[in-house]
């Protein structure tokens, strides 16, 4: 089943998302072709509401060397500091904002093997995965702006929206 990105106004976007009751083959499998729909947008990482699936798990590879990693029923466990970065999303497609979000913080939740995992990311490691996780809450970009920074970016992303949207890329690029 192909799935696509889901855009800014898709209701499905604005939905808190179900735990993972099951890690199975079934999704894995849905795991593996997100990966795909990743690279292809391209990004750095996809939560499952944005290709319509209401479950709490998503994928991300930060073109590390280490490959696409998922992550299953995730929880930011501890944050700290500050750190101002501009910040896109395949959801909202070509508008950048910066946008303050905390540099450092843990995250627990599950690998697809069932796993136990906990991650120490800092900087733009950190901004993904709370990107990420608001997406699992139904929470979007738009959402963590002032109100004269969502003013602003909806008055340009309607402006964005009535261009012609670029030919995509096949190749992976680093967006945040």
């Amino acid at each position: 089943m192909a799935h696509q990105i889901r855009i800014f106004g898709d209701p499905v976007l604005k939905s808190k998302a179900s735990d993972v009751t099951e890690i199975d083959g079934k999704l894995v499998r849905l795991a593996d072709e997100m990966v795909q729909v990743m690279y292809d947008a391209p990004g750095l990482g996809l939560a499952a509401p944005q290709v319509g699936v209401q479950k709490r798990f998503f994928v991300y590879d930060l073109d590390d060397g280490t490959g696409a990693h998922t992550i299953v029923n995730p929880v930011i466990t501890e944050s700290r500091g500050e750190w101002v970065h501009d910040e896109g999303c395949l959801s909202i497609p070509r508008l950048y904002v910066e946008i303050a979000r905390p540099k450092e913080v843990l995250i627990s939740g599950y690998d697809l093997d069932g796993n136990e995992v906990q991650v120490e990311a800092d900087e733009l490691q950190a901004r993904l995965f709370q990107h990420e996780l608001d997406h699992l809450d139904g929470v979007l970009m738009f959402d963590r702006m002032t109100p004269e920074q969502r003013k602003e970016a909806l008055t340009e992303w309607r402006r964005i929206q009535s261009e012609p949207a670029p030919k995509p890329e096949k190749r992976r690029l680093r967006l945040l």
